[in-house]
């Protein structure tokens, strides 16, 4: 998609919200993404090859290296397409890999460019038919051999850091899992003899020709309450082979396969299994192409995508037996879950929460959110100053999500926590800091092993 076609598709984005959400949401979109813009450009971070050649040598001293899978369903794929995805894999500079591209489409196209290049590490297999991407997905899936699996499309690219970069994350998780282990350490709430379950990494955005690269996505380490808005996790995602094997993706959630599969694997996440057996990777290790029939460039083409994402978080909620309504936001793939009975509802079903926070009193048409970071030493707080009407960086201004501290005057608390909570706001009342009382009182709710959710659409507090 060249500079024009890009203008035209964002032009085309914004009549398609106006049309959805109405004249006074999209006039804010548009200036928020005006905003936006004007901010630094994104630069894509390359390694040296210094670098390349230091990883090869680690991973050729790798003691028992462990041999990663990536699957790709191919149906009708563009020879350049196929040409940069093969590329991207060859480049690795992890050389214990293996691709498996299972190909529903007509013609030998894929078979011969995986022939040409005599890598025995590509695996190839020709599908009797196309069954769609999750069952097309999963006959790759059946032939992986690595102890981790990625799901890679078949228009979309790895940079070559990414198979290391898992690799190294999956080492240091299992150390802390073994140090863990043998110090026995009772601080600790739930299992320590786990391994991840999945990793992920940030992601970006790139343009038909793979050639100019935007719009990275950032995202934060594991936080449950923010899955069950929106897939962030997203691209790149590893899962254990055993795990994804044994859940398999859904033909029912097609579009939204890989959402499906990531609700249903991290679901001990809401009992003893802690957020640690889900490992974020700070860093871009995956390019999202965008085409006019890719959701990246055209959220409109695939809606219904968002439809059995819709579904499937819905039926996620079933199963856990939780009364909840999904509802859709004016952002599409992004969600609300509305419990039965508001904060009451959420900490009744659910023990793994220990309060319910919401933003304070907005000043002059801004939003004051009450989440408090800590950062450099500071305590910062989040979404401070963002226009009422805006939706924040990924949206994420407008979604619920948890939180390590969250101002108390705006807080519900379940079970013991009530009385605790009173007692702190019995302080702020006496003339207390409230953003240190805060700070303390969820400090305790951390420590142990409940969180702390922050919900937008709560009414705001008073002060």
């Amino acid at each position: 998609m060249g500079k024009t076609e890009w203008l035209w598709a964002n032009a085309a984005k914004t009549c398609r919200y106006l049309k959805r959400n109405g004249m006074a949401a999209a006039w804010s979109a548009v200036r928020e993404r005006l905003r936006e813009e004007r901010k630094e450009p994104y630069v894509l971070q390359t390694i040296s090859d210094e670098e390349r050649g230091r990883q090869r040598q680690e991973a050729e001293e790798w003691e028992n290296p462990p041999l990663l899978s990536v699957v790709v369903p191919a149906f009708r794929t563009p020879e350049s397409y196929l040409k940069a995805l093969l590329d991207s894999l060859q480049e690795q500079t992890w050389p214990y890999w293996e691709l498996i591209l299972a190909d529903a489409g007509e013609g030998d196209a894929v078979r011969l460019a995986v022939q040409e290049r005599g890598d025995d590490r590509i695996r190839y297999v020709k599908l009797a038919e196309n069954r769609g991407i999750a069952d097309n997905t999963n006959a790759a899936v059946a032939l992986a051999e690595g102890k981790y699996i990625g799901l890679l499309d078949h228009d979309d690219f790895l940079a070559p850091d990414a198979l290391y970069e898992m690799a190294a994350a999956l080492r240091r998780s299992e150390r802390t899992a073994a140090l863990r282990r043998s110090e026995r350490a009772t601080a600790d709430k739930g299992r320590t003899d786990f391994s991840p379950v999945f990793l992920y990494s940030d992601e970006d955005k790139c343009d038909g020709e793979g050639k100019r690269f935007y719009e990275p996505n950032r995202k934060p380490d594991f936080n449950p309450d923010l899955l069950l808005s929106n897939n962030y996790i997203c691209h790149f995602l590893m899962m254990e082979a055993r795990t994804l094997k044994r859940l398999g993706l859904r033909s029912g959630f097609d579009g939204a396969q890989d959402y499906d599969l990531v609700l249903r694997s991290c679901a001990g996440v809401f009992g003893e299994l802690p957020e640690e057996a889900f490992v974020h990777i700070p860093r871009v290790l995956y390019h999202w192409r965008c085409h006019q029939a890719s959701t990246a460039a055209n959220p409109a083409s695939k809606t219904y995508a968002y439809e059995a994402g819709k579904r499937a978080l819905e039926d996620f909620c079933r199963e856990r037996g939780w009364p909840v309504r999904v509802l859709e936001t004016r952002h599409l793939g992004f969600y609300r879950t509305e419990y039965e009975n508001a904060a009451q509802g959420m900490l009744n079903c659910r023990p793994d929460l220990g309060a319910v926070a919401g933003p304070l009193p907005s000043v002059k048409g801004k939003l004051v959110s009450g989440i408090y970071d800590r950062k450099d030493g500071e305590i910062r707080m989040r979404y401070e100053k963002l226009p009422k009407s805006f939706s924040g960086y990924m949206h994420r201004a407008v979604l619920m999500q948890d939180v390590e501290a969250a101002d108390i005057r705006t807080m519900e608390a379940a079970g013991e926590w009530k009385e605790q909570l009173e007692k702190a706001l019995e302080a702020v009342r006496g003339g207390a800091d409230p953003v240190e009382e805060s700070l303390r009182f969820c400090e305790k709710i951390r420590k142990a092993g409940q969180r702390i959710l922050w919900d937008p659409g709560r009414k705001e507090g008073t002060v």
